[in-house]
C-alpha cells in the first residue's frame, strides 16, 4: 500500500532545505546528525538452531516465541563518518529528550552549532523538551540546536534511516531473543562502524529533485 503525498510548497521548501543543508561540505563546529529511531521485536527461539557448517547457513525452526519489543534510536553523522545508537524499552518523549540530551551535551559538546535532521513524530519538537527538562534547561541546551525537519511522507531525505537499513542488513536483521543479546550486538556494530569511519555519499541534489519531481509540484 502506498502512502502519496503532494508535493506541496511546504514539501518543496523543507526538501531544498535538507538538500542545501546536506551540499554543505563538513565542519567540526556544525556537524549535520541525521536522527530516526526503529522498533526491534525479539524473538526467542522455540529449538536450538541447527549450527552452520561450510557451504550451508544455520537452519532455525518456524516457531519462535515473543518476547517484547524494544526501541533503537539512530544518530548518524553522515560525512564524519560516526553513528551513536541507544537502545531503549520505549519510545517516549523522556527517552527522545535523554538521547537527544546526551548528543547535545555530551557527543556534541564541543560544536558552535548542531543541525539536527529528523521527521514530524510528535515527540520530535521543542515543546518536549520543556516538558522534561524546564524551560531553562530546555532553552538552555538547544540554543546550539537547529532542528530540520523532513516534509511529511518523505522521510528518504533522512539519512538515518539508510544507516538502520544497513544496520538491518548487518546487525538485527535475524532473531534475537533478549535486551541484553540485542544491546550487545549494536553496540559491538556501533563500534566496527565507527572504527572505519563509514560514510554516506549523499548524491541526491536540488537540480536532481527539480528534474524528477517537477511535474508532480503543486503551486
Amino acid at each position: 500500500m502506498w502512502c502519496i503525498g503532494k508535493l506541496t510548497e511546504e514539501y518543496r521548501r523543507r526538501m531544498y532545505g535538507l538538500l542545501e543543508l546536506y551540499a554543505k561540505p563538513y565542519s567540526e563546529e556544525e556537524p549535520v546528525v541525521c536522527v530516526d529511531e526503529k522498533s526491534k521485536q525479539l524473538l526467542q527461539q522455540a529449538r536450538t538452531p541447527l549450527v552452520a557448517k561450510p557451504g550451508k547457513p544455520v537452519k532455525e525452526d518456524y516457531e519462535y516465541r515473543r518476547a517484547g519489543t524494544r526501541n533503537i534510536f539512530m544518530a548518524v553523522e553522515p560525512k564524519a563518518g560516526c553513528r551513536q545508537v541507544e537502545v531503549t524499552a520505549r519510545r517516549t518523549k523522556v527517552d527522545f529528550v535523554r538521547f537527544i540530551s546526551r548528543l547535545v551535551e555530551k557527543v556534541y559538546a564541543g560544536a558552535q552549532k548542531i543541525h539536527l535532521v529528523m521527521d514530524n513524530l510528535n515527540t520530535h519538537f521543542t515543546n518536549s523538551f520543556i516538558e522534561v527538562l524546564g524551560i531553562e534547561h530546555a532553552e538552555q541546551m538547544l540554543k546550539r540546536v537547529e532542528f530540520h525537519y523532513t516534509p511529511k511522507h518523505a522521510s528518504w531525505l533522512n539519512m538515518a534511516e539508510i544507516e538502520i537499513g544497513i544496520m538491518d542488513r548487518q546487525c538485527i536483521g535475524h532473531r534475537l531473543g533478549s535486551e541484553t543479546v540485542l544491546r550487545s550486538e549494536v553496540a559491538a556494530w556501533e563500534s566496527r562502524r565507527n572504527l572505519i569511519k563509514a560514510r554516506i555519499e549523499w548524491k541526491f541534489t536540488r537540480q536532481d529533485a527539480d528534474q524528477k519531481l517537477s511535474k508532480y509540484y503543486v503551486s
